[in-house]
């Protein structure tokens, strides 16, 4: 029933991090929700079917059969709709790129790696707990720090984007698109010294 044609095998999925709901539509939590909408109009794929706790769609990129996910649990419960897809599709974690966002680096700054830890980040932190270890590779896209020390964290990172901040994270959010692809095709090295 979710597909008419006979797709293959899933070999990636790229999950990208946010919280639902049009509240968090323009938040800085929500950039990795924002690179799935370019990415999916770029390759021509919706990413509409309620499947795995998440919003998802399958396209291809490149040779892969790729599931682009989008969950639907809030932020501190991504691990769920992650871990839900790889059993079902038996994707090793080393195949499963995230895409959040990162108050460690600058507005519009792009940052991939191979694996890591969750740097403090709450939809990180859930999928190495859940999914079996930090060994996956991400793309961090930097939404900036609070302006000052005593700011509340969870009240920056579910506040928008202002003035020159929202044109510099459209920009981010393309080429984080981009990167998803460079690292399906070409791997994260190659993606790593295109994007870093």
């Amino acid at each position: 029933m979710f597909f008419r044609k006979k797709t293959g095998q899933i070999s990636w999925i790229v999950v990208f991090l946010g919280n639902p709901g049009p509240k968090y539509a323009n938040t800085r939590h929500n950039v990795g929700f924002m690179t799935a909408d370019i990415l999916g109009k770029a390759l021509g794929t919706r990413i509409d079917r309620l499947k795995f706790k998440a919003l998802t769609g399958v396209c291809r990129i490149g040779d892969a059969q790729v599931l682009l996910m989008k969950p639907q649990t809030y932020m501190n419960l991504s691990g769920d709709a992650v871990r839900e897809a790889m059993r079902f599709y038996k994707v090793p974690l080393e195949r499963v790129l995230v895409v959040s966002d990162d108050t460690a680096l600058p507005v519009g700054k792009l940052r991939i790696r191979r694996s890591g830890s969750a740097g403090g980040h709450n939809g990180l932190k859930d999928i190495i707990a859940k999914c079996g270890g930090e060994a996956f590779p991400r793309i961090k896209i930097g939404v900036g720090a609070p302006p000052h020390p005593d700011y509340d964290l969870a009240d920056w990172v579910l506040g928008t984007f202002a003035g020159r901040d929202g044109e510099v994270i459209g920009e981010a959010v393309r080429l984080a698109a981009k990167a998803v692809e460079t690292v399906i095709t070409d791997g994260v090295d190659k993606a790593m010294n295109m994007y870093n």
